[in-house]
């Protein structure tokens, strides 16, 4: 009986780090795009194709290492397709231009109205009636998106916030329209073989957008840094943060790796602050505290 309890509550603990780890790569990944962009040393679409590519070749190695052979039934090939053109060219093509041109601050608190874009996305499908708690959430959290969009901050290493805050926006829609589209399959195959095929799909769908881009990578002006940079960027910040947040998803359930995302622009904030000398202005805890105070009444359960 000690050894069983054992061994689920270490099970329950690696899934906790999971996803505090998960959080703290996609907030390394902001900052690590952020100086492969302004030394000029990749462009957004270029560090999509390396980071979309090199994922798909480590998603692949996994199959070799442990073949799951599970074929997709052909009603679902279709939705599949939209996984792939919303959660990863849309989406990451949007992300990393947005990213280029925005604060790292800035991105990470306007990822945050995604729950709430779930949410209101999800009730409109479902024809669900949204309480008033919920539509203050919405108020809230377009308030904050509003606050640093409007803000006419100039004083870090931001090139065009106003454009890469709105595509940071469309990024988050777009993966609001991924995260309602992939659900189904997750539950119906397994997780890791429908994250391998939407790469895969992915992968053919921004090369035409980001080729160009990619074969301009200046690769001899590349230090150890620069290097550590970009494999900051694909290696945990795409494989190991997606591989994590699905250990923890399947272990501890959705709505906890979504507490989980709040943390994110903790550690985005203090990195940038810390490698990009990003001051954080009384605007962004503005922002941040309508945000957060969004996503929670829009999330908040109904009392029974």
């Amino acid at each position: 009986m000690p050894t069983g309890s054992y061994i689920i509550l270490n099970k329950k603990t690696i899934s906790h780090l999971a996803l505090i780890f998960a959080n703290i790569f996609f907030a390394i990944n902001l900052t690590a795009v952020k100086h492969l962009t302004n030394l000029h040393l990749a462009k957004p679409f270029g560090i999509n194709v390396v980071r979309v590519g090199v994922s798909v070749l480590l998603l692949w190695f996994l199959y070799v290492l442990k073949p799951v052979n599970i074929k997709i039934e052909k009603a679902d090939r279709l939705r599949l397709f939209f996984c792939a053109l919303s959660g990863i060219a849309i989406n990451q093509l949007f992300f990393l231009k947005g990213l280029s041109l925005t604060y790292p601050i800035h991105a990470a608190l306007l990822l945050l109205i995604t729950p709430i874009l779930i949410v209101f996305i999800a009730a409109w499908v479902l024809k669900e009636r949204l309480g008033l708690l919920k539509m203050l959430g919405l108020a809230l959290g377009i308030s904050g998106a509003l606050v640093l969009v409007l803000a006419k901050d100039h004083s870090g290493n931001g090139s065009d916030v106003l454009w890469g805050d709105l595509f940071i926006i469309i990024n988050a829609i777009s993966y609001t329209i991924y995260f309602i589209l992939v659900k189904p399959l997750m539950l119906k195959y397994n997780p890791i073989v429908i994250l391998r095929w939407i790469f895969t799909i992915g992968l053919f769908l921004i090369l035409p957008v980001g080729w160009i881009e990619f074969t301009e990578i200046p690769w001899e002006r590349y230090t150890a840094v620069d290097f550590t940079s970009l494999a900051l960027v694909v290696f945990s910040g795409t494989f190991l943060a997606y591989l994590f947040n699905l250990y923890g998803i399947k272990n501890l359930g959705a709505s906890v790796a979504g507490f989980y995302i709040y943390t994110q622009p903790v550690f985005a904030a203090l990195i940038a602050m810390i490698f990009l000398h990003e001051q954080l202005a009384i605007y962004k805890i503005v922002a941040a505290v309508l945000i957060f105070a969004g996503v929670y009444l829009a999330n908040k359960p109904k009392k029974v």
